[in-house]
Protein backbone atom coordinates (compact mmCIF):
# COMPACT_ATOMS: atom_id res chain seq x y z
CA UNK A 1 0.00 0.00 0.00
CA UNK A 2 1.56 3.79 -0.98
CA UNK A 3 1.77 6.22 2.06
CA UNK A 4 2.88 9.34 1.01
CA UNK A 5 3.63 11.28 4.68
CA UNK A 6 4.31 15.42 4.75
CA UNK A 7 6.26 17.13 6.95
CA UNK A 8 7.97 20.78 7.63
CA UNK A 9 5.17 22.79 8.02
CA UNK A 10 4.60 25.40 11.29
CA UNK A 11 4.13 29.22 11.67
CA UNK A 12 6.15 31.82 9.76
CA UNK A 13 5.55 35.18 9.31
CA UNK A 14 5.06 36.91 6.09
CA UNK A 15 8.37 37.11 3.43
CA UNK A 16 9.67 34.04 5.35
CA UNK A 17 10.44 30.47 3.84
CA UNK A 18 9.64 26.94 4.70
CA UNK A 19 10.71 23.63 2.99
CA UNK A 20 7.89 21.10 2.85
CA UNK A 21 9.04 17.12 2.34
CA UNK A 22 6.68 14.13 1.60
CA UNK A 23 7.90 10.82 2.02
CA UNK A 24 6.62 8.06 -0.43
CA UNK A 25 7.28 4.52 0.70
CA UNK A 26 5.55 1.13 -0.98
CA UNK A 27 5.25 1.93 -4.16
CA UNK A 28 7.34 2.79 -7.73
CA UNK A 29 8.07 5.99 -6.84
CA UNK A 30 10.15 6.68 -9.75
CA UNK A 31 7.32 5.93 -11.85
CA UNK A 32 5.14 8.88 -10.17
CA UNK A 33 4.22 12.48 -11.19
CA UNK A 34 4.34 13.93 -7.51
CA UNK A 35 2.39 17.21 -6.98
CA UNK A 36 1.35 19.62 -4.28
CA UNK A 37 -1.86 20.95 -3.50
CA UNK A 38 -2.89 22.85 -0.72
CA UNK A 39 -6.85 23.68 1.30
CA UNK A 40 -7.82 26.68 2.84
CA UNK A 41 -10.60 27.07 5.47
CA UNK A 42 -13.81 27.49 3.85
CA UNK A 43 -12.26 27.11 -0.02
CA UNK A 44 -11.41 23.88 -2.33
CA UNK A 45 -8.52 22.00 -2.54
CA UNK A 46 -6.10 24.08 -5.06
CA UNK A 47 -3.49 22.87 -7.59
CA UNK A 48 0.06 24.30 -5.98
CA UNK A 49 3.38 22.44 -7.97
CA UNK A 50 4.11 19.20 -9.72
CA UNK A 51 6.83 17.43 -11.14
CA UNK A 52 6.72 15.16 -14.25
CA UNK A 53 8.14 11.39 -13.74
CA UNK A 54 11.27 10.42 -14.31
CA UNK A 55 13.27 14.11 -15.70
CA UNK A 56 12.76 15.78 -13.28
CA UNK A 57 14.18 18.98 -14.12
CA UNK A 58 13.04 22.99 -14.88
CA UNK A 59 11.11 21.96 -17.80
CA UNK A 60 9.13 19.18 -16.32
CA UNK A 61 7.82 21.44 -13.71
CA UNK A 62 4.92 23.09 -13.06
CA UNK A 63 3.16 25.85 -11.00
CA UNK A 64 0.44 27.53 -10.02
CA UNK A 65 0.12 31.15 -11.17
CA UNK A 66 0.01 32.22 -7.63
CA UNK A 67 3.52 30.64 -6.46
CA UNK A 68 5.06 31.04 -9.25
CA UNK A 69 8.34 32.57 -8.42
CA UNK A 70 8.76 32.07 -5.36
CA UNK A 71 8.09 28.31 -5.06
CA UNK A 72 10.41 25.41 -6.08
CA UNK A 73 9.47 21.71 -6.11
CA UNK A 74 12.36 19.47 -6.17
CA UNK A 75 12.46 15.49 -5.60
CA UNK A 76 14.88 13.34 -4.38
CA UNK A 77 14.54 9.31 -5.59
CA UNK A 78 17.32 8.25 -3.76
CA UNK A 79 14.87 9.24 -0.54
CA UNK A 80 11.72 8.69 -2.15
CA UNK A 81 10.55 12.29 -1.08
CA UNK A 82 9.59 15.39 -2.73
CA UNK A 83 9.98 19.03 -1.52
CA UNK A 84 7.86 21.91 -1.81
CA UNK A 85 10.70 25.01 -0.74
CA UNK A 86 8.07 28.09 -0.11
CA UNK A 87 10.25 31.60 -0.41
CA UNK A 88 8.58 34.99 0.31
CA UNK A 89 5.60 33.65 1.80
CA UNK A 90 2.17 35.85 2.22
CA UNK A 91 -0.67 35.57 4.65
CA UNK A 92 -2.84 33.99 1.81
CA UNK A 93 -0.67 30.86 1.68
CA UNK A 94 -1.69 29.92 5.00
CA UNK A 95 -3.14 26.30 4.19
CA UNK A 96 -3.07 22.48 4.67
CA UNK A 97 -0.25 21.48 2.21
CA UNK A 98 -1.22 18.36 0.61
CA UNK A 99 0.86 15.95 -1.45
CA UNK A 100 0.05 13.45 -3.99
CA UNK A 101 1.25 11.08 -6.61
CA UNK A 102 -0.32 9.40 -9.78
CA UNK A 103 0.99 7.07 -12.06
CA UNK A 104 -1.83 7.91 -14.27
CA UNK A 105 -2.01 10.57 -16.87
CA UNK A 106 -4.91 13.58 -16.85
CA UNK A 107 -5.28 17.16 -15.53
CA UNK A 108 -2.14 18.25 -13.45
CA UNK A 109 -4.11 20.48 -11.85
CA UNK A 110 -7.41 18.33 -11.14
CA UNK A 111 -7.80 16.61 -7.22
CA UNK A 112 -9.24 13.39 -9.33
CA UNK A 113 -6.04 12.76 -11.44
CA UNK A 114 -4.27 11.75 -7.81
CA UNK A 115 -4.45 8.32 -6.45
CA UNK A 116 -2.62 8.61 -3.27
CA UNK A 117 -2.44 11.34 -0.79
CA UNK A 118 -0.62 12.28 2.41
CA UNK A 119 -2.22 13.20 5.69
CA UNK A 120 -1.49 17.10 4.94
CA UNK A 121 1.17 19.93 7.04
CA UNK A 122 -0.31 23.06 8.49
CA UNK A 123 1.24 26.34 6.90
CA UNK A 124 0.65 29.26 8.83
CA UNK A 125 1.68 32.74 7.55
CA UNK A 126 0.84 35.97 9.89
CA UNK A 127 1.03 38.90 8.53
Amino acid sequence: QVQLVESGGGLVQAGGSLRLSCAASGGTFVIWTMAWFRQAPGKEREFVARGTVDTWNADSTFYADSVKGRFTVSRDNTKNAVYLQMNALKPEDTAVYYCAGTSRSGSDTDTETYDYWGQGTQVTVSS
